[in-house]
């Protein structure tokens, strides 16, 4: 399966989805307008947008919608995009500057540990 890449406003109807298994395109519809604003016809050619490169599945009748790719699959992806992009394919390079600029909670360093230590 090729990689999927999506956009923000693609993102906020996957987010729906992944929580809700699936959902009838009006519910959606009715969703997005609600949190976002996005009139019927943007939340249909965006969905139509998901559907044709393969992120979700429709079901009829009733215009069922359902992820054909998890979460976990776009965060791999786009993290890859990233790492690439910015800094030269290198997880550590972008650790490293990106904690370099941030306020670590004990806790937060206490993790970071024990996923280093199971590295190890």
């Amino acid at each position: 399966m090729k990689e999927i890449r999506l956009h923000e406003g693609e993102l906020n109807v996957m987010e729906l989805l992944w929580s809700n298994k699936e959902l009838a395109a009006k519910d959606i519809s009715k969703i997005i307008k609600e949190y976002i604003g996005w009139e019927k016809n943007t939340t249909y050619t965006v969905i139509k947008r998901l559907i044709d490169k393969g992120a979700i599945t429709r079901e009829d009748p009733g215009f069922i919608c359902r992820a054909n790719v998890t979460k976990r699959k776009i965060q791999d992806t786009e993290t890859k995009v990233l790492l690439e992009k910015f800094y030269n394919n290198s997880i550590s390079n972008f650790i490293t500057d990106y904690l370099a600029n941030q306020k670590l909670s004990s806790e937060d360093l206490s993790n970071l540990e024990q996923v280093i230590a199971n590295q190890k």
